[in-house]
């Protein structure tokens, strides 16, 4: 997996982070252990636990200057919405393989 980190003010930078990921899922044993780390959004699927193997820095000068107006609010709106039932059967329907065909193993979707 790779994290890319734009500076959007200030001096121009990008950080990239480089190693190995693994997604951890509600019905995974150590998801407690992750998810206590921050609050989740209503809705989270999944946190992913990754070891750094590589930080690497360069120039951010043509990343845009950016000011940030506002968080939306529209997802955590619409998962609080669905309630815990409905989103499980959003995710079992719309989440069970990932873009590119593989299986999420998110909780109550069948691996195709």
């Amino acid at each position: 997996m790779t994290l890319m980190f734009c500076a959007l003010q200030g001096p121009p930078l990008i950080l990239r982070l480089y190693g190995q990921a693994r997604a951890v899922h509600s019905a995974d044993p150590d998801w407690a252990d992750w998810v206590t780390l921050f609050a989740p959004p209503p809705g989270a699927r999944q946190v992913f636990v990754m070891d750094v193997d590589l930080v690497q820095t360069s120039c951010g000068m043509a990343v845009p200057l950016m000011e940030f107006a506002q968080d939306r609010e529209d997802l955590n709106t619409w998962a609080s919405g669905q309630g815990p039932a409905g989103l499980r059967e959003y995710q079992a329907r719309k989440n069970a393989v990932s873009i590119d065909g593989f299986p999420t193993r998110l909780p109550g979707t069948v691996d195709t």
